[in-house]
């Protein structure tokens, strides 16, 4: 009897041990799930921001592309503007093959030979081609947001040995004429100097062979370029 009551003991006491073990598993197990349950609503709702976020950057930034498309609609608009006056008031050089106007979107392009704008292996702007040059300038001019560049071109036919004082080579004839011509249109037409530029680009980018006289004469020239400011130091 006595050892029964023993055995009984023994009994109830492990079952209660197993009891707590249960109980503090079981706890613990509630915490983790707790836990696991913050954690998941937590990265629910960082997950919520993220998309928000993401919806916001896109938003912005498809209003930022639609403001750069209308922009640059606008900027080609004003180029083609520009060419179709140009090409109105230069009419009669062009007939006659002095004068080249192209265009390309928002870049717009006058080609000048040197003979309607300087005497043969001189850099001074004659009467006459100050008469052009304001023309052209005054239509340049009326342009927004645009850098106009000024490149002097030569032949390669060597600087001949009266002019060598001068001009030694054809970089310093062809930089002379493209620095007259800007400051021709910076002093008499008005343009914003900061628009301006002059580049004197010598024998090294023709537009045609100098095999020939007609060649040569087509890369003597003065061209005058309509960049848009973020391309202005390209050539």
């Amino acid at each position: 009897m006595k050892a029964g009551l023993i055995l009984a003991v023994i009994v109830a006491l492990a079952l209660a041990g197993s009891t707590v073990v249960f109980q503090q598993r079981d706890a613990t197990a509630r915490h983790r799930a707790d836990s696991l349950a913050v954690a998941a609503e937590s990265l629910t709702d960082a997950g919520r921001a993220l998309a928000a976020r993401n919806a916001s950057l896109a938003a912005a930034l498809d209003t930022q592309v639609t403001a750069a498309s209308r922009q640059k609609e606008a900027e080609i608009a004003q180029v083609r503007s520009t060419y179709d006056t140009l090409v109105n008031a230069m009419k009669a050089e062009i007939a006659q093959g002095q004068v080249q106007i192209t265009r390309l979107a928002d870049r717009l392009n006058v080609s000048m030979v040197d003979k309607i704008l300087f005497p043969s292996g001189e850099a001074g702007i004659t009467p006459a081609g100050l008469r052009v040059l304001r023309r052209v300038g005054n239509v340049l001019k009326t342009t927004q947001g645009k850098v106009i560049r000024v490149e002097g071109h030569t032949d390669d036919v060597v600087i001949s040995s009266q002019l060598k004082g001068t001009f030694p080579t054809n970089w310093e004839l062809s930089t002379a004429r493209a620095s007259n011509v800007v400051r021709f249109l910076q002093d008499s037409v008005g343009i914003d100097p900061v628009r301006l530029q002059a580049v004197g680009l010598s024998q090294y980018h023709p537009v045609a062979s100098n095999a020939t006289v007609r060649g040569r004469s087509q890369n003597r020239r003065i061209e005058i370029a309509l960049l848009p400011m973020e391309g202005a130091g390209q050539h």
